[in-house]
């Protein structure tokens, strides 16, 4: 049997990104995916016992010897500490995001042939009232996005001094399968299988909505692209583009699949730091990778509720975008 064509090393297989990530490629024999996890990191179901190896984060020689015999084509950069409440201490979340994220960049950059990417996130960007693109600068005060925004910046210019071909990849927001901790989506799923209404804030900010399996379809994408050259990063926003009121969009969802549950808008205040306009100009990942998003928002929340929260009979929306 012939050799998988791309060989990706994974980190953050236990979070949502990566269990999507690893349910694309199950069944493709032209990938084969080697998992490098925290001791903490729970294993994901989809993943081989075998292609799981446990390595400290803080040392990047450790995890050059954890995968240098697999040979890796691609380095998939995907843990991160701090999207989950509770949040890590400030300074133990800043610490793992940025650290970890230098510290596979230069294991990946010791490894000929193998090319880094880099997941980060649009919670970086500066909020400028208008769909952000690549070239935007980062700059914010959210202790996640800017743990995220500093890992960026140094891992460019890592890549740059030590002539390792980079991929930079920042999601907007997502949900679907295996969104089962503590964000928006499964909060809201959690309250109606509970009985109990949902507190919100008012829901006046433009949010960024995209299905997890869409996503890591970008990611995979961006990994079977073309190599980028050695002196550039490639830089690709992933996200819906749709300009929308959070408000707006959740009454939208609790509506397409009849979810019972009272939506109480205005109970909470905004969180701290909470940009009011975060969407994505997705124009380089639509013209350079040939992606954009395929599946309807609220067919992700249904799929969700299906996985974690049985209980809920729901409606089953349209699956795919017109």
């Amino acid at each position: 049997m012939a050799s998988p064509q791309h060989r990706i090393v994974l980190t953050g297989a236990s979070g949502t990104l990566g269990r999507n990530l690893l349910d694309l490629v199950r069944d493709d024999d032209s990938v084969d995916v080697l998992l490098l996890l925290r001791e903490t990191s729970r294993i994901a179901e989809a993943a081989q016992p075998d292609r799981c190896i446990r390595v400290d984060f803080t040392n990047p020689q450790d995890i050059v010897r954890a995968v240098e015999a697999f040979v890796p084509t691609a380095f998939v950069h995907a843990a991160a500490a701090g999207m989950d409440f509770p949040r890590p201490e400030w300074f133990d979340l800043i610490r793992f995001n940025v650290d970890a994220s230098i510290n596979c960049c230069q294991a990946a950059a010791q490894i000929p042939g193998c090319r880094f990417v880099y997941i980060g996130t649009g919670l970086a960007y500066r909020d400028l009232g208008r769909p952000l693109r690549e070239d935007d600068p980062l700059d914010t005060l959210h202790p996640y996005g800017a743990s995220k925004a500093a890992a960026d910046i140094i891992v460019r210019s890592a890549a740059s001094e030590f002539g390792a071909p980079l991929t930079v990849l920042r999601p907007f927001s997502f949900t679907g399968n295996w969104d089962d901790r503590s964000r928006l989506f499964p909060a809201l799923l959690r309250a109606a299988r509970d009985g109990v209404p949902f507190e919100l804030s008012a829901g006046e900010q433009i949010r960024d909505h995209c299905s997890a399996i869409d996503i890591a379809s970008g990611i995979l994408a961006a990994v079977c692209a073309q190599r980028p050259p050695k002196d550039k990063a490639h830089i690709y926003n992933l996200g819906s583009g749709a300009t929308t009121p959070l408000r707006a969009l959740i009454e939208n969802i609790v509506g397409e699949i009849d979810l019972g549950i009272r939506l109480k808008f205005g109970a909470r205040p905004y969180a701290r730091y909470e940009p009011m306009y975060l969407v994505a100009d997705i124009a380089t990942a639509r013209r350079e990778l040939n992606w954009a998003p395929r599946h309807n928002l609220a067919h992700a929340v249904w799929r969700l509720a299906r996985e974690s929260f049985p209980e809920l009979k729901l409606r089953r929306p349209k699956e795919y975008l017109q």
